[in-house]
């Protein structure tokens, strides 16, 4: 069966149209299980913490995943402690909820979230990036403002890039890396109980 050069037009431009017809119900598509895990953020609670809404006006916490921010003071005992360690953990944990603020304020307070679980306080446990693909983790991880929480980093799908940022803020010496008298956040939380 011979066709000719007609009929193989005809067929190229249906091929052509379908293909374009087929990436547009795929970008479609993407865009709207994106903007299903779109969400506002209402507020950055600390450095590893932020309430958010979704599209329904529904408010709800996020702990990031597989990082572990310093603390900020809560009570005014806290805020008005004149011992090192406090004063150094708080530092550092303001440090960080700025930094993130930064961050989300770059991104138009929208988050993509790939949550994982429920914490034991009902939070939702997720990875967190801004709109243009910025994974929040691996920033803060880099600058020295946060700390792998090592107990819940083999659930994180990114734990590798997590691991990476660490590693090369830790090499460079940034941030928290460069404070001896730093105590890590969950070693603080035992220490002050």
């Amino acid at each position: 069966m011979q066709i000719n050069k007609l009929t193989m037009k005809l067929i190229m431009k249906h091929l052509i149209k379908t293909g374009v017809v087929l990436m547009i119900i795929t970008v479609i598509g993407c865009e709207n299980l994106r903007a299903e895990n779109s969400f506002f953020v209402e507020r950055v609670s600390d450095g590893d913490t932020l309430t958010v809404s979704d599209k329904n006006k529904q408010k709800f916490t996020v702990r990031f995943a597989c990082i572990d921010a310093p603390e900020i003071p809560h009570t005014n005992k806290e805020k008005n402690s004149r011992k090192a360690k406090d004063k150094n953990q708080f530092s550092w944990g303001l440090k960080a909820k700025e930094r993130l603020q930064e961050l989300i304020q770059q991104g138009k307070n929208q988050v993509y979230l790939d949550v994982m679980e429920k914490d034991r306080y009902g939070r939702k446990l997720a990875e967190v990036r801004l709109k243009n693909g910025t994974f929040i983790q691996q920033v803060l991880l880099q600058e020295g403002l946060v700390k792998i929480y090592r107990s819940y980093l083999n659930k994180c799908p990114s734990k590798k890039i997590m691991q990476q940022a660490e590693t090369q803020a830790k090499n460079q010496n940034i941030g928290i890396w460069n404070d001896q008298k730093f105590i890590d956040p969950w070693e603080y939380r035992k220490l002050s109980k």
